[in-house]
């Protein structure tokens, strides 16, 4: 477990001149309050970050609703939610910038961004280039049925139910294994309106895109039936090595400090509509 240290500590480390006083801010709580001055030597990533006096945070701005524009074209969403209280949490200035999939990662790679927070599943061949913070988001596998069907409750259930999936996608590959009969879709909104029709009696698709098509349809008689044990993982991409090292051992220890006070699962019933921010 990471050490804690009083207020004071960080106070004295700042009189020593070895941060900016940016890093002051982290420190300025009631009672104990997080050293991230003492995680680094101050020539690293982090040691950047506090003398700088903000973090550089790379998204899309344009997926809701992770990251996105309001009525009134502020930049919004559940991920902005989170830089901004890690930055809050370092005590810096949250710098976002807003770019397309690919440049936001080339950037990360440049230097020119601290890190990306852009609802990233943490894959085999990401986790080869980049260092990922711990999951703050699990996305589990739904089974979608009518508001009245309560004849599905696992997924042992599907065999020889007629459901439908986009062919060949993961979710109808999925299906057939559990034995159900898939008619093949060209998209999500076809599948529901079948669904509803009566025609199908179940769909599989990812819990965050059953949240998303509820928050557009309120009023869709459509429920989740069962979640699959195992989740994709969201998580925060840092470049790879020592530099990083110990800004991700702040960022999970902020990340923790944001599950075990609720702030987490509150941004995530905000966004989303249900807490996603649980392993289980």
């Amino acid at each position: 477990m990471m050490r804690r240290w009083m207020a004071a500590a960080l106070a004295a480390a700042m009189v020593s001149g070895a941060f900016g006083p940016a890093a002051v801010l982290a420190a300025e709580t009631e009672g104990e309050a997080f050293d991230y001055a003492s995680l680094t030597d101050g020539e690293d990533q982090l040691g950047r970050i506090l003398e700088a006096g903000k973090i550089s945070i790379a998204m899309e701005g344009t997926w809701e609703p992770w990251t996105y524009h309001d009525e009134d074209d502020k930049l919004v969403g559940y991920d902005v939610e989170v830089g901004q209280a890690i930055a809050d949490a370092l005590g810096v200035e949250a710098e976002f910038v807003e770019g397309k999939w690919d440049g936001l990662f080339a950037g990360l790679d440049a230097g020119r961004y601290d890190m990306v927070i852009n609802g990233v599943d943490v894959t085999e061949e990401r986790s080869e280039k980049y260092d990922f913070s711990d999951p703050y988001v699990y996305i589990h596998t739904a089974i979608i049925v009518a508001q009245d069907n309560d004849s599905i409750k696992s997924f042992e259930d599907l065999k020889g139910v007629n459901t439908a999936n986009t062919i060949s996608s993961y979710y109808a590959i999925l299906a057939e294994e559990y034995g159900a009969k898939v008619t093949g879709v060209d998209d999500l909104n076809q599948t529901i309106e079948l669904l509803i029709q009566g025609r199908i009696e179940a769909t599989l698709n990812a819990e965050v895109t059953y949240s998303d098509y509820m928050r557009e349809h309120p009023d869709a008689k459509i429920k989740i039936a069962a979640l699959s044990d195992d989740a994709n993982l969201v998580a925060i991409p840092l470049r790879k090595g020592d530099d990083s090292a110990s800004l991700r051992e702040a960022v999970n220890h902020i990340l923790a400090d944001l599950k075990e006070s609720g702030k987490l699962a509150e941004m995530s019933e905000k966004y989303f509509g249900n807490d996603m921010t649980q392993g289980e």
